[in-house]
Parts: C-alpha cells; structure tokens; sequence
C-alpha cells in the first residue's frame, strides 16, 4: 500500500516508483520547451472569474502568439488604452503518463491583440485551427514571468549533473 492505502502495482505494498526529482528551468529553456510543442493552455479572466482554454500556439522571438475567432471567448480580452494588455497565464507541459517524466511551463503576462494585418495574415497560415471556424485575429502573450520544472528520472539527472561539472585539473591534464 502507498501513503494513500492504494496497492502498488507490483502487489508488494512496497512504493515502486522509480527514484525522480523536479528540476527547476531557466526562462531560456523554459520558453524553448513551449516552442517544440504546439498545444497549450491560457487562463484569463472571463465574468470576473478563471477561465482555461486549450489553445494552438507558436512562439516567435520570445513571444506566445495564439488564435483568436470572433465569437470565441479569447476575442473579448481587450485592454484599456492605457495598459499593455490583458493579464493572463499560458501553461505548456509534456508529461509522459507511463513515467510521470516530462516538464511543464507556465507563462504570466500580457495579451494583446495583434494590430498588423500582415502579421495576423502570416499567423494564420502557421497557426492550424483546430474547428473549420475562420481565423479573426491573433493574439500575443508578452512573457513576463516565466517558470518551469523537469521531472527526470534520478538517474538521468544525475549523469547530467556528471556531464556538467567541473573536471579537476589533474584529470583534465591526464586527457
């Protein structure tokens, strides 16, 4: 039995969960993980509470750019004029849900509506909707904030950490 009185699945009672541990990332590679994957998820504000959405997505010099469709609930993150734009968050993850390991990213900053018609015109054809519901804009999140983990097996992540220290000088010199 686990913690939570559930049977382990080798029947032993005994926590078989290979050894792991939670890396934090950089912004860098952080922002580099959301741009290998194309789907995500933002949270604004909609009547005043949370809202989540799963989004498409592309990332183009450090920003979070995404869809938006007339009707649609991200169409009416509007800002007043006189703010940079909407607060919002954007998550991205990969996890495997066999191993547990992968990495999740959460984004904070602000939306706003992307004003160059060639822009939005360019975003449409990299961004593939997911409905036949026409393309009515694009919207760019402005990164201000951004966290992220890795969850790697404790092997792996202490080859890596192996991989990246320091060789001493007199192994360096026997090389």
């Amino acid at each position: 039995m686990d913690q939570d009185g559930m049977a382990c699945a080798d029947g032993t009672g005994r926590d078989t969960t290979p050894a792991r541990r939670m890396r934090e990332l950089d912004r860098a590679e952080a922002l580099r993980l959301v741009a290998t994957v194309s789907l995500g998820r933002i949270v604004f504000t909609q009547h005043a509470l949370p809202a989540v959405r799963p989004v498409n997505h592309l990332v183009e010099d450090g920003d979070i750019i995404i869809r938006i469709h007339d009707d649609g609930a991200l169409a009416s993150l509007v800002a007043p004029a006189d703010v940079p734009g909407v607060v919002v968050a954007y998550e991205a993850d990969v996890i495997d849900p066999d191993t547990h390991l992968g990495w999740s990213v959460v984004v904070t900053g602000y939306a706003s509506p992307v004003a160059d018609a060639g822009e939005v015109h360019r975003y449409a054809q990299l961004l593939r909707p997911w409905v036949a519901r026409p393309m009515a804009g694009a919207l760019r999140i402005r990164p201000d904030l951004v966290t992220g983990f890795r969850l790697e097996a404790q092997a792996q992540a202490q080859a890596q950490a192996q991989a990246q220290a320091p060789r001493p000088a007199s192994a360096a010199r026997d090389t």
